[in-house]
């Protein structure tokens, strides 16, 4: 069995593009919102209608002016700048479909960096003995120390790649693969997933702050404060091996040095591996490696216990679940670039239950190049997560099905759906068109 995902060769995928560019125009072909036009935005919000999904707004607001009310380091001018520039984004169309996808991500890096100003008077108590405990009573040891017990160079590059390095990158490669090779609206999706997973994330690092590995190592199970630095761990030997302090100077000022639990390294390695499984289901094995390699490094380098893994994970696939019951457009058979889908179906038809053929409420069919961007006739694309975008069956979809006269953006059922992918399927009369 080959693990590595069915892609064309380079030739054909060459012809399928120049086929496309032809039958496309290239505001269709980039499926991107080119209007500058402020206008456009305030009709959306006119014309919107408000779902609870629209709460996320709210929460991500609120999180917004907490996080800047505790940054004491820059001024009241350029906090005002900053807000000033992001509500521009926001109203501008050509950059609004980027940043509303974005703003769980923006929303947990600025809350994360605003930890390391929120008075110790007003945090809670720091678990220093919860972690080792849970980890003996439900493994029998410290399996971080067991790993981090004997330690070599080699060992050290090893688990260096994906803990300080890849995990870094792989974000953005990852978006950029899923925006080429995915479904039209696979990025937006997999953007606010990994947003509010980490969100969640950081929220339960400062209501229940536990110590990690290395502190153990350092301290014991003294009471632990937070005026107390952070450590690079394992990451130290990093930076004597090259003759640099950037993990030592980076992790000594954590804004989250008690954050063990639940671990985001583990988790953003989960919610990428699910996506990308998604998008190549044939090289799963390859992305679970890239996971269990991570975790090894992690446990390895002393950041983290074995059950900060297993929580990071869980929490990672809790929001892959969601997005993909509700959410995740489907992938179809024979299309590998974002350009050659036609329609989109959100959801999926097993998790749902669905049997009598009926659509679920939050089952979609729209065109592949107005659904990267949302864009709907009542406007409610950019507006909400689980709004028109999600969870009804109309669009601004003017494609007509030849073979049975149905437009695109009307309602269909799933059997509906598979029926017009089935015809749209390649076969020996017409591959050579």
């Amino acid at each position: 069995m080959s693990f590595i995902p069915s892609i064309p060769s380079p030739s054909r995928l060459s012809q399928k593009f120049r086929a496309r560019l032809a039958q496309t125009t290239p505001s269709e072909l980039t499926g991107i919102e080119t209007s500058f036009s402020p206008r456009v935005t305030i009709e959306k919000v006119k014309n919107h209608k408000y779902t609870i999904w629209d709460l996320q707004y709210v929460l991500l607001a609120c999180l917004g002016v907490f996080s800047l009310c505790m940054i004491q380091k820059f001024g009241i001018l350029f906090k005002l700048f900053v807000v000033t520039a992001l509500g521009t984004a926001l109203l501008i169309p050509i950059t609004s479909q980027f940043f509303f996808p974005f703003l769980p991500i923006a929303s947990w890096l600025v809350l994360f960096y605003a930890c390391s100003f929120i008075p110790a008077a007003y945090r809670p108590h720091i678990w220093v003995r919860v972690l080792p405990a849970l980890e003996n009573i439900m493994y029998g040891a410290n399996l971080s120390n067991i790993l981090a017990k004997h330690t070599n160079s080699f060992l050290d590059v090893l688990a260096w790649i994906p803990y300080g390095v890849t995990h870094f990158a792989s974000p953005f490669v990852v978006s950029a693969v899923m925006f080429v090779f995915s479904p039209p609206g696979t990025l937006p999706a997999f953007a606010r997933a990994f947003g509010y997973m980490n969100l969640t994330g950081v929220l339960i690092q400062i209501f229940f702050p536990c110590s990690p590995p290395w502190y153990e190592n350092l301290y014991g199970l003294a009471p632990a404060n937070y005026g107390m630095p952070g450590s690079p761990g394992g990451l130290a030997r990093i930076d004597a091996l090259f003759g640099t302090a950037t993990y030592t100077s980076t992790f000594t000022a954590s804004p989250m040095v008690f954050g063990a639990f639940p671990s985001l390294h583990s988790g953003c390695a989960t919610i990428e591996a699910l996506f990308m499984s998604h998008v190549f289901p044939s090289a799963t094995p390859f992305f679970m490696f890239y996971v269990m390699w991570l975790w090894w490094s992690t446990m390895y380098l002393t950041h983290h216990y074995f059950v900060d893994l297993i929580g990071g994970s869980c929490l990672a696939v809790v929001c892959f679940l969601i997005s993909q019951r509700m959410f995740l457009p489907r992938t179809q058979e024979g299309k590998y670039l974002r350009w050659e889908y036609d329609h989109v179906v959100r959801g999926d038809t097993h998790a749902s239950g669905i049997s009598d053929g009926s659509a679920p409420w939050f089952a979609v069919a729209e065109h592949d190049l107005d659904l990267e961007m949302g864009e709907l006739e009542d406007g409610e694309g950019d507006w909400a997560l689980g709004s028109s975008s999600s969870a009804s069956v109309t669009g601004s979809l003017s494609p007509v099905s030849e073979s049975s006269g149905q437009t695109l953006g009307t309602p269909i059922s799933w059997e509906q759906a598979e029926e017009l992918e089935r015809q749209r399927r390649p076969t020996p009369s017409n591959i050579d068109r």
